[in-house]
Formats: structure tokens, sequence, C-alpha cells
């Protein structure tokens, strides 16, 4: 057979008088026909085929493109016709005579003697690299056709199709299951009974599919094998490997496929890396019923409240991805229970607030609780009651019920994995991968290379360098994090200081309020800001992991996402750790404070804590960066990238819808975003796992909030990943690799950092230890007089006192701070109080206990719960019994065949070469 290269129609002329742009696929010996009978002398227009016009089919309008190979064509579009056809007919030449280099140009030849027309010697290399490359990949049995006259200037394409033979022996080698021809009738038991009820009471939810109706057949599968063909279901040759399968089975070839010219001789990644091709890629199939499917029934966000075609996306973009959005889907449905018990613990202090006694006697204006100045000189007294709003809302986020909450949470996350450790066997045994383990991956193209060079010797020096830079990275992540928190800090210290001289007393009234509002919006800004430099710290983790020279691209990944997501957990919850656990912690007393600069006072938390400033960042970032941030950069970015490709191939016209309808669907593919890996998508996930799981203590909406975002990100993914990105090759996995051991790890970290902020950072413990060690009946009252110390305003360091003492219209001798210390009037003044231990111990007493605790339960929930569903493994045992069987009958029928063949065998040589073969035999054979 023979492709044709451009979209012209040439007479019946034999193929050596015909100067037209050809690459011969196979050699004559494995087609068995005459090769002149095989050249499409008239294909059909474009404007005549609708298979052909959408660029899914080669020019024939039969063999279909399985894989795109683009380059850059450097040439005037007025000689870029006969060059091509020049080029291609001498590397026509070069295969008809046995892969003899082809002789030297003349002086006059339009690549090479014309100053116009020639190339530099760059591009010419790269020109040698494709030529060899596809020459290979034709000796490999794949079927290519080029073309260059295309309306995209510059571009080239080399379109690829894979037949049957080539598909057979790929899908063997990789040890593809496929369905056969035996089924497998599901037992109907009463747990099927009940599955199929729950279908129907839940089919509003389900997407509309047939494969989502109950299915009682299950084909068996077997890994594919040429030799036992038979076995499996072959009317249909054309579906029986789908689209995504043959993309797969062609990428592999071109991995496995070398180009010995290149500098590194792995396949293709090296040579996109080198340049030679600028994009490899599959098509998006919009001829199929699936892709139409996946734009209604998943990628549009009016079907948000309806399951994930799941087994659809997988047939589509492979069991990777597939395993992607089934995990995104578990957490997202796992977040409704927990944002139901978030709401109802919210709702609780909400019910509760008015009997919360230490707020009603914060609020208490007949206490009359003098508070000493919260800066120096410009702030002057206050009573406490001015802070009764402070100490509502606290409460409604500090209260018992967080407690409870917080155990939730720990035995949630530990549920949630089991439940998908359940689901993903459950989609193993559907997907039929039950008996896959990942293969050893290609050795990647650096790795080669350093072996080539012999200098992995040298590479024990160089991984310790490489641990050294990563430290020094990492330090200078937490570095930079950490001024942009201190930058906040002293924003939030000055703006007090200079709103509290105002003449205004409506400014001086709502200095906290102000200072809460603008370091919000700043927080905002830090966060964009981090996220720049969460790209930037990325490409150096590349840098870095690259250097470490890793063997394989799993081991490479898998460096990768650890390093990366040190860096991005310390960039997202520095802020957090530190409002939690060292704001006003470090500050000091009156009369003794910490200074920065020797003139900025450490700010102090409100004195209803600083639970409720954790409350307002967890907040901040939930809604401001998780809900909007990401959501309008996923949105905006692929969108703007895409615009800005259609601009430079059109040379400034903007007329993009009119442009793409012009295209073939290989050229639109080609302005769409190149997929970029799953990292970025499970690592924004993994990261708000741990906004829900680390700090829920402090803010029970946490999980409401990410279920919203989920909702969103959800259609907002399909959408992305089936318009906006460029279709990815279908990969094979069994589980989410090394995500899962991330997940867990965060569910282990957040029971005790739920622990340290319910016994730190809250007012529990501190209320328990009064309640029954201090209170005189047993209540609550008083609490709020006994966490107060005394502080005698003449102790005030010079120049530090409020330059209006009589503020509050008397004279004030003693004020209150909150701290456990010696009043001025004791033996030690200022020294800390045996309350103080007695809270510590309290509070360091709880960490234990309520890490062991948690933990012990979580475990048993870890080892109540089987991995395997008992469904599943039943029907994987009765699966293996059944195939045993097809393959024992198989060897039976082999046998009596044999025994027959040597009975007639025998007849025959006794009687004479005159009998026939009994006709049992005969019929046996049949």
């Amino acid at each position: 057979q023979t492709a044709i290269m451009n979209n012209e129609q040439y007479p019946s002329l034999p193929l050596k008088e015909k100067q037209i742009n050809i690459i011969s696929i196979k050699a004559i010996e494995d087609i068995g026909h005459d090769l002149q009978d095989s050249i499409l002398l008239k294909s059909l227009a474009p404007e005549e085929n609708t298979k052909c016009q959408q660029g899914l089919y080669f020019q024939d309008g039969k063999r279909r493109v399985d894989y795109v190979l683009t380059y850059h064509i450097k040439k005037t579009s007025s000689s870029r016709r006969h060059t091509s056809r020049l080029r291609d007919n001498a590397f026509t030449r070069t295969l008809r005579r046995g892969r003899e280099p082809p002789p030297p140009a003349p002086k006059d030849d339009a690549e090479v003697g014309s100053p116009h027309h020639s190339m530099d010697h760059h591009d010419d290399d790269k020109c040698l690299r494709r030529e060899e490359f596809e020459s290979n990949l034709m000796e490999m049995g794949l079927e290519l056709e080029r073309d260059e006259e295309t309306k995209t200037p510059g571009m080239g394409f080399v379109k690829i199709h894979a037949p049957w033979s080539i598909l057979c022996r790929e899908a063997e080698f990789m040890k593809l299951k496929m369905p056969t021809k035996k089924v497998m009738f599901h037992s109907t038991g009463v747990m099927e009974k009940i599955n199929v009820f729950i279908s129907k009471l839940t089919d509003p939810l389900h997407p509309n599919l047939e494969e989502n109706r109950t299915q009682k057949v299950k084909h068996l599968s077997y890994p594919f094998s040429r030799e036992k063909q038979h076995l499996f279901d072959l009317s249909d040759k054309d579906s029986f490997f789908d689209s995504k399968t043959r993309s797969s089975l062609v990428f592999e070839v071109l991995k496995r496929t070398k180009c010995t010219k290149a500098k590194f001789s792995m396949g293709i990644t090296s040579l996109l890396g080198s340049g030679v091709y600028l994009a490899a890629y599959p098509l998006h199939d919009v001829s199929i019923h699936h892709y139409t499917l996946l734009y209604e029934e998943w990628a549009s966000y009016s079907v948000f409240y309806k399951y994930q075609p799941i087994g659809l996306i997988r047939k589509y973009f492979g069991e990777k991805i597939g395993l992607y959005f089934a995990w995104l889907g578990v957490y997202t449905q796992m977040l409704i229970p927990a944002s139901l018990v978030g709401v109802i613990v919210f709702l609780y202090g909400c019910v509760t607030v008015d009997d919360d006694i230490p707020s009603m006697e914060i609020c208490d204006q007949r206490k009359n609780i003098t508070m000493c100045p919260l800066c120096d000189r410009v702030c002057s007294y206050w009573n406490l009651s001015i802070a009764c709003g402070t100490a509502r809302a606290s409460h409604l986020f500090d209260n018992p019920a967080t407690v409870f909450f917080s155990i939730f949470m720990a035995l949630w996350a530990a549920f949630f994995m089991e439940h998908w450790k359940r689901r993903q066997m459950r989609l193993n045994y559907e997907w039929d991968l039950t008996g896959f383990e990942d293969e050893e991956d290609h050795p990647r193209a650096e790795y080669e290379f350093r072996v080539m060079q012999k200098s992995l010797k040298k590479d024990h020096k160089s991984q310790k360098v490489t641990l050294h830079i990563f430290a020094s990275l990492a330090i200078l992540q937490i570095g930079v994090t950490f001024a942009i928190v201190f930058g906040v800090i002293l924003y939030r210290i000055s703006t007090k200081a200079a709103l509290a001289m105002s003449s205004n007393p409506m400014t001086r009234s709502n200095v906290r309020l102000t200072v809460k509002t603008t370091a919000a919006i700043i927080n905002l800004v830090t966060d964009l800001v981090l996220l720049i430099f969460d790209v930037y710290f990325f490409h150096i983790c590349v840098m870095v992991v690259s250097s470490e020279v890793p063997k394989t691209d799993k081991s490479f990944e898998e460096r990768l996402i650890f390093k990366t997501f040190i860096l991005k957990f310390v960039n997202a919850f520095t802020p957090i750790i530190y409002i939690a656990f060292f704001r006003g912690r470090l500050g000091g007393r009156p009369g003794s404070y910490l200074y920065v600069f020797e003139s900025y006072r450490m700010e102090e938390c409100a004195h209803g804590g600083c639970l409720m400033e954790l409350c307002i960042q967890l907040s901040i970032t939930m809604l401001g960066k998780q809900l909007i941030q990401n959501n309008l950069f996923e949105i905006g970015v692929p969108k703007l990238k895409k615009l800005i490709r259609y601009i430079k191939s059109k040379r400034g016209s903007f007329q993009e819808e009119e442009y793409e309808k012009k295209l073939q669907r290989y050229e639109t593919d080609h302005f769409l975003e190149p997929f970029a890996g799953l990292t970025p998508e499970y690592m924004e996930m993994i990261i708000q796992f741990g906004f829900v799981t680390l700090f829920v203590a402090s803010f029970p909406l946490a999980p409401l909030f990410a279920l919203l975002n989920n909702i969103i990100e959800i259609r907002l993914d399909a959408k992305k990943f089936v318009a906006e990105l460029r279709r990815p090759d279908a990969a094979r996995g069994k589980d989410i690799g090394i995500w899962y051991n991330i997940l867990r790890g965060v569910a282990k970290v957040a029971v005790i950092v739920n622990a340290f902020v319910i016994s730190f950072t809250s007012d529990f413990i501190p209320r328990l230890v009064y309640q029954y060690m201090y209170s005189p009946d047993g209540s609550m009252h008083g609490f709020v007089n006994h966490t107060l110390s005394y502080f005698n305003v003449s102790h005030f360091q010079n120049g530090t006192a409020p330059l209006e003492p009589f503020h509050l219209g008397f004279h004030v001798d003693i004020c209150r701070y909150k701290d456990y210390r010696e009043p001025p009037w004791s033996l030690t003044p200022y020294e800390i109080s045996k309350e103080f231990w007695a809270v510590l111990a309290a509070r360091l007493a709880f960490v234990i206990v309520f890490q062991n605790v948690v933990m012990l339960m979580s475990d048993v929930v870890d080892w109540i719960i089987p991995d395997i569903p008992k469904d599943i493994s039943l029907q994987i045992y009765k699966e293996k019994i059944l195939m045993m069987d097809l393959f024992m009958k198989e060897e039976q029928g082999k046998t009596r065949i044999e025994d027959s063949y040597k009975e007639t065998s025998t007849l025959t040589h006794a009687v004479g070469s005159k009998i026939k073969p009994l006709p049992s035999y005969l019929k046996l054979i049949s």
C-alpha cells in the first residue's frame, strides 16, 4: 500500500514516472498484491468525504488516523510544495533501493543550491532525523501520510495508521486483556437485588448511558494472543480495538522505535525534546458516539448533580485518567456527610451562643473590666465589653462540638481511604486489570545518554549535591513564605497604630475591623505571589530531579511529586501554622513586650482567642484561593494560550471561529493545550484535602466549601479534557500511585495537628481545667476573670504609657491582660503562675490521649473493612474457574483431533493411498 502525501489528484501513471509526494508504506511481499494496483490515483477530495474532511482518516477515507506528529517547516509557502516533493521522492527512492543513501543534490537543487530556499544546518539535521525515524516506523509496519499543504502556515503533519496485524502484534506484546466470546452470568443473590433496587432509586443521578443499566452478563477477558484469536469475537475488526487502544498501541511503537541520529536514541520522547517534532498526540475522535456523550453527560454544568460516566471516561482517555476522576468522585461523594456534620456543628454553635457563660461575661458591661492598651502610646485603655462580638463569633467555632468533629473527621479520613481501596478493586475487576502489574518502563532518554557516556559513576557525588540543592531550595521556600507572612504582620501592626492615632472617633472604633478586612485582601494578593513562586520552584524541582538521573519515567514522576508536594505544602500552610501556633504567644506582657525593629510591638490575639483569626484565614483560603482563584486560572490560562496560538498562526487575524471551521481535526488539536499530566490536578486536591483535615477543629465549614469547589472542579476538568486539551495518551494503571501514600500521610498528620489546635489554640482545655479544678461551684462562672492577669500601670516602660490615660473617663491604676501570671502585689510579680502549669499539663495530656485514641480507632476501621469487596473476590474466583474450563475443553478438542488424525494416518498407510480419510474425522475437523 502507499499513502499520498499532498492533498492533490494525479493521473494514472506508473510510479516511477510520477513526480508525486508518496511514502512507501510496506514491502510488496508483505502485502501480497501489485504495487500499481494499490496506488490511490484519485483520492477523494476533503470536501467530498466527511470522514476525510474531519481529518480523522487518510485521504482514501478508509484508514483511520491513529496518531499525529507535527513538525516545523522553515521555508516560504511558494516553494513548500516543490521542495517537499523533491525531498520525499528522494526519500522514496532511497527506500526502493534498499535504504541506500540518496545521491548528493545538485548545486541548483531547490533545497541546497538556491539561496532563497536553503535551510540551515540545524533544520537540515532535523529533517534527516525525521526521515530516518519515519522509515523506521514503516519498517515496524505502520502506515504514514504526510500533509504539508495545510491552512496552518509553517506546520507539517504526519498521520499514522496501524494496520490490523500491527495492532495484534502490539496488543500481544503489551498483554492487553480483551473480551472473549465466553460470557459469565452474574448471580442474582440478595445483594444483587439490593443493588438493583438502589440503582432504580438513584436512576435520576446516573448519566443517560446504556452502560449504566444493570448488566447480568460479562465477557471473560484474556490477554490477547495471535495464536488464540479464535477465543475472541473478531466479527468486526474495525471496532475490536477502540480508538483509545489503537492510539496507545501506536504510542508504544513510537517510544520503542529508535533514531540513531538523535542525541538520545529512545524514540519519540527524545525527538520531541530535541525539537525534531513539535508535538505528538492522538486525535479527539469526534466521529464516535462516546465523544458526544462525554460532552453532554460529563462536560456540562447542567449535569452537576449526576454521577460521572467513569466507564466512558476510561474507554476514551484510559485507565489512569479514569482512576483520577473516579478518585475525585469518591472524594467529593465522601465530602457530603462531612459537610452535613460540619454544618450541624456550626449550627450547634449558633444555637448555644446565648448560653455560653464566658461570652456572656465578656459582653456584660456591668463587669467593667479595664484592659491594657493594645499598642504603645497612641492606644489607650479599653473595656472588655468591646470584644463582645468577637467572643460570640468565636463560640461558633470554639465549642465542645468541635472536639467531636475532629474525631469524626479523623475517622472520616480512614473511611475514605478504605472506601477508595474497595472502589479501586471494583474498577480493577470491571476494567480487567486484576492481573495487571506495572511493567518496567522504558529507560528515560537522559538516563540512557548517561549510560552511553559512562558518567553514572560520578552520580553519587551529584546526588549529594542535589540533596543539598533541594535542602537549600526548601529553606529558601520557607524563608520566602515567612517573609511574606512577616510583611503582612508588619502591615497589621503599623496600620493598627496609624489608625489608632486618627482624630476621627469612627476610625478609632473600627480599627480591628479595618485591619482584618485589608489584611484579608493582602492575603489574596500574597496567594497570587505564592502561586507564581509555585511555578518557579516547580521548574527548579524538575531541574533537581533531572540531575538525579532517575532510570524510568515512573521513578522520575514520583521523585518530582514528592519534592513538589513538600514545597507546595510549605507555601499553602505556613500562614495558617503561624496564626494557629505562634501568633499571640511571642508578644510578651505589659511592661515587657517583644518589639520588631525596636519600634513595632508584636501583635496579640483578640480576646476571643486566635481561633477566630484562624477561621478567617481558612475561609479566605477556601473561598478565595480554592473556589475562585484556581478555577479562574484553570479556565482562563488554557483559553489564553489557545488564543495566542491562533493569533500566531493567522498572523494577527482574530476570526477564531471562522478559522477553526476550515481546519482539519489534526490541525484543530494542534492548537489545543498540551496535556501536562495529572500531577497539577492531584496536587490541587491533595492540598485541599489538607485544608479539610488538618485544621478542621477550627473551621467546621471547610468540608462544605471543599464540596462546592469540587462540584465545579469536576465539570471544569471535564470541559478542559474534552474541549481545551489535546487528547492524552491512554496509559494503564491499577491505582493512583504515590498519591495514596501522601493521602495517608496527610491523614496521620491531621490527627496530631487537630490535637494541638484543640489544646493550644482553642479555650477548650483551659475551660475544662477551670471547671473541674478552680470553679467554686463547678460551673463556668468566673472563667474570664480567672484567665486575666493584673498589671500596675506605673510599671510601664518609659515612653510606652498611653498618651490619653483618661480615655475611659476615670484614672486607671490596674489594667488586665490575658495570661496566667502572678499579680504585681505578689512576692514574684509577673512570673508565670501555677495555673499556667496546670493548664499546660492538661494540654499535653490531651494531645497524647487524643492522638493515640483516634489513631487506634482509625486502625480498627482499617482492619475491620476488607480491601476487596466480597462479591468481587467471588467473581474473580469464578472467572478463573470458567477460564480454566475453557482451556481444558480446548485442550481436549486438540487431543481428540490429534488421536483421530493418527488413526486415519495408520489406516491410510495400511490399506493404501486410495483410501480417503474417515468421514468422522472430516466431521470433527469441520
